[in-house]
């Protein structure tokens, strides 16, 4: 029996767009399944100049289908790519598993899901979404620490449910959405760019070229004056509408943005979400993390107890990551915000603030109705004496200069100092190590 390749199939075609000049080495090309090849190309190159592990899944053989042998070829990659400490891309495209009516298809699956497991937050999974990913695939490419899926493709449970790539952009699971193959393969390798080959490996470190300093005072100016030159790559866009994540280099180091004002609204569910799955990432990895904090703190419209649940679970990952990491307070911090992102305890190596940030344990509009009521009684317009107590607190105990007073804030710095003195930090923290009691995993409320 002689079974030809199709060297022609979008399959193959994808592995040549992720590699440097579309070279790479297959492993176990001639494995067959049901008479066919097995409808999964492994292989090997460089993507980079670094060493890269790959499959992309074959929809010209059997429609992709997943069988043993599918998944034996995958496992057989994910052991090279875990022995040598590299990272491992799937690109995903199949109609489904082989339908026989065995078990076969679920242990394949299985066998696969485990695999991918069991390397998780050693070396790097990158998802490519290329086409339909469906059922126990999908739980397979959501595994991976970053999910890119193509504006066309489709990534669902089951057939009835809302699998397009729209949808997995606002439910958090994709990372990025692009629009078609070639531009989702330059996405997996500016990913590849900017993370370690694997947890033990130090961040990349690059040439750069200094953006032009940005005087505003919104997001894109702050992200401007901290990132080196073209070297932001946003995640989870779609997801959590008052928090924004992004991969950088600064001073030619790899590192994360988490920020909480995208928007001016306080932090969802989502957007708590969001944000502990972005540090866990980086901590897996020891990407340190700069958190930029400006935000009235987490929404009261929220069911009371998730609301907890959610500030529970960012404060949780917060904690408990081990990477080095910054705070940045630009303005507001108020009450378990400051406590879950910039205090000392759960968060922050160095924090450090604007001369404008307002850093308070209440809401000053609340401070003064807890604080100074009596003010308020008798009042003409309660709401402009409202106003004017709360300017009163900010101005006497909730300035950053009173929080660097009680050790709140580690220095105060300007705008025009934030680049230079966020780039120290990093330098100082980049041999940081940290031991903690030995454990399985946290057990937070997820």
């Amino acid at each position: 029996m002689q079974i030809e390749k199709n060297l022609d199939s979008a399959a193959r075609k994808r592995l040549s767009l992720l590699f440097d000049d579309g070279v790479y080495t297959e492993i176990n090309s001639l494995s067959t399944e049901k008479d066919s090849l097995a409808s999964v190309v492994t292989a090997y190159g460089y993507v980079n100049g670094s060493l890269v592990y790959a499959y992309s899944q074959d929809k010209s053989v059997n429609g992709g289908a997943v069988g043993t042998v599918h998944a034996q070829k995958i496992a057989k990659l994910y052991s090279l790519a875990a022995g040598t400490g590299r990272p491992v891309v799937g690109i995903h495209d199949s109609n489904g598993a082989f339908i026989d009516g065995t078990v076969d298809s679920l242990n394949a699956y299985g066998q696969m899901i485990g695999t991918a497991a069991s390397v998780s937050g050693v070396i790097p999974q990158i998802s490519v979404v290329a086409g339909v990913c469906a059922g126990s695939a999908a739980m397979l490419a959501s595994m991976a620490d970053f999910v890119i899926m193509t504006k066309e493709s489709e990534l669902f449970a089951a057939p009835n449910g809302a699998g397009s790539s729209e949808d997995a952009s606002k439910s958090g699971l994709a990372s990025v959405v692009c629009s078609d193959d070639s531009a989702a393969m330059n996405t997996a390798k500016e990913l590849l760019r900017l993370i370690p080959e694997n947890n033990l490996s130090a961040v990349p470190v690059y040439e750069y070229e200094e953006n032009v300093f940005a005087s505003g005072d919104k997001l894109d100016d702050i992200i401007n004056n901290i990132a080196d030159a073209d070297s932001v790559t946003e995640l989870y866009s779609g997801f959590g509408k008052a928090s924004y994540t992004a991969l950088v280099t600064v001073s030619g180091s790899t590192a994360g943005i988490a920020a909480t004002n995208r928007t001016s609204d306080k932090l969802t569910a989502e957007d708590s979400a969001k944000l502990a799955r972005f540090v866990r990432t980086c901590d897996a990895f020891n990407i340190p993390v700069i958190t930029i904090v400006d935000t009235e703190g987490f929404d009261g419209d929220e069911e009371a107890a998730g609301s907890v649940r959610n500030m529970t679970m960012l404060a949780g990952a917060y904690a408990e990551a081990t990477t080095p990491k910054i705070t940045l307070v630009t303005g507001k911090a108020f009450g378990p915000a400051f406590v879950a992102l910039a205090s000392k305890g759960t968060n922050s190596d160095f924090t450090f603030a604007w001369n404008s940030a307002v850093i308070s344990p209440l809401h000053p509009l609340t401070a003064v109705e807890f604080l100074w009521h009596e003010k308020l009684s008798g009042a003409e317009n309660a709401a402009q004496k409202r106003n004017e107590l709360a300017a009163e607190y900010i101005s006497e105990y909730a300035t950053a200069e009173k929080a660097a007073y009680r050790n709140g804030v580690d220095e105060i710095i300007t705008k025009e100092q934030t680049r230079t003195r966020l780039a120290e930090a990093l330098e100082v923290l980049s041999g940081k190590r940290e031991t903690r009691l030995p454990k399985k995993h946290n057990n937070f409320p997820l």
